[in-house]
């Protein structure tokens, strides 16, 4: 039988977002190591040569999922933020930020391992960018805090890093059995009360 892989189409509309979107299905199921480019193309229908016009290799296409992984949990956290009415409200917006971020991560563990393996990566500037833009959030909502006195004067970003250090624990628990699902809420809940109790300004004597 003669074979037909050179038959397939080279051009195809939305080919990035075609291979980004197999590419993240057959990271779910099989994990990165599993990942290739010439896989990729037959799971779309297009030519092997074809993924090669948005990735040059296969480590460019990984990177490219981490970063579209960190732009999409960007938008989420940003969503979950936004949905409280309450812009006064640090406790509940710091929550829903919480919230968002373990959810994100619980359901899409293999993508969220990839990102946070990727962005440190030397020469990956657009992944450490995308990462900057989604957890930049949080350190704005810190400063929110400090500027209305509810929050110590000190780097945002550092103490930002301290809470999401202690969600992603909790998201690492999880995934390794350490803790059930449903608990997963209440602890997110205790991590953020813990966090501004011991945050707030000290009470002048």
């Amino acid at each position: 039988m003669p074979d037909t892989t050179e038959r397939r189409p080279y051009h195809h509309g939305n080919l990035r977002t075609d291979l980004l979107d197999a590419a993240e299905r057959s990271l779910r199921t099989h994990g990165a190591e599993q990942l290739s480019l010439r896989d990729l193309a037959r799971d779309v229908g297009v030519s092997h040569a074809a993924p090669r016009r948005h990735f040059a290799d296969r480590r460019a296409l990984l990177d490219a999922l981490a970063e579209s992984g960190f732009t999409r949990l960007g938008e989420q956290l940003r969503a979950a933020v936004n949905e409280i009415g309450d812009e006064d409200d640090l406790r509940a917006r710091l929550h829903a930020f919480a919230s968002a971020y373990v959810r994100f991560a619980t359901e899409n563990a293999a993508l969220t391992g990839l990102m946070n393996s990727s962005k440190h990566r030397p020469g990956a500037t657009a992944v450490a960018e995308a990462a900057a833009a989604a957890f930049g959030q949080i350190s704005d909502l810190i400063e929110e805090g400090q500027e209305r006195g509810e929050l110590e004067g000190d780097d945002p970003e550092e103490i930002g890093l301290v809470l999401y250090a202690t969600v992603l624990g909790i998201t690492t628990m999880l995934h390794s059995g350490m803790i059930e699902p449903a608990r997963l809420e209440g602890l997110v809940g205790t991590a953020v009360t813990q966090f501004l109790r011991g945050a707030r300004p000290a009470e002048p004597r």
